[in-house]
């Protein structure tokens, strides 16, 4: 696979807090080149990156409920709604962990298709599990209930807890959704090896800040 094919599995991101608009276009300009999937913004950030990707087929993500997931169910779908129409074309939410957990699955389900309802047909919604903090068996319910709620893809990770993607959880979550679900891989992913891996173990998707390292690395 060459750096190109690579490219089009990965979200070219920058969700770091003191991320500045050059940044983002810097962000966006790398994308436009290396025919990323999409560029993976701050939701203040959307309007911007839809500018600078005018033209091209780079589609615009942003993140809802992140990082902790914790948020209000209506502050999420008010979030995510308020992204589409200043023309996100992807969504990555976080579930509740917390809720996860106590076995609250009812709300965890209500939460993601509280954020899927906000989302029209066409606006690719992710869950992220941050799978770093759950037990196997959480993992499986969590990609359940976001099957359940009609998003397209399960994601491992924010890339701000305890830990990242593994090529183990990967496996699982794609042996758990099967093959009409997407799942993302994201935390960690640095290298093209790292990201090799994580499409091995199942990932149609990769998150990572330092794409074009990636595509680039021999």
């Amino acid at each position: 696979m060459n750096g190109k094919e690579l490219a089009a599995f990965i979200d070219h991101t920058v969700l770091k807090a003191d991320a500045t608009p050059e940044m983002v276009k810097k962000l966006c300009d790398e994308a436009r080149e290396w025919g990323f999937a999409s560029v993976c913004v701050n939701s203040c950030y959307v309007p911007l990156a839809v500018m600078e990707l005018a033209g091209c087929g780079v589609k615009v993500c942003t993140v809802v409920g992140f990082p902790l997931g914790a948020m209000a169910p209506e502050s999420k779908a008010a979030e995510a709604a308020c992204a589409v129409k200043s023309g996100a074309s992807e969504v990555d939410m976080v579930l509740n962990v917390g809720w996860l957990k106590a076995g609250a699955d009812e709300e965890v389900l209500s939460d993601i298709a509280g954020v899927r309802a906000a989302c029209p047909p066409g606006v690719v919604l992710k869950v992220i599990l941050e799978t770093c903090l759950l037990t196997d068996g959480e993992k499986e319910r969590a990609c359940l209930l976001a099957k359940e709620a009609g998003a397209d893809f399960v994601k491992t990770s924010t890339g701000f807890s305890t830990g990242g993607a593994t090529t183990e959880d990967v496996a699982l979550m794609r042996r758990t959704v099967g093959d009409d679900m997407g799942v993302k891989a994201s935390g960690g992913v640095r290298t093209r090896q790292d990201a090799l891996a994580m499409i091995g173990a199942g990932a149609n998707r990769i998150g990572a800040s330092a794409g074009v390292a990636i595509c680039t690395e021999v």
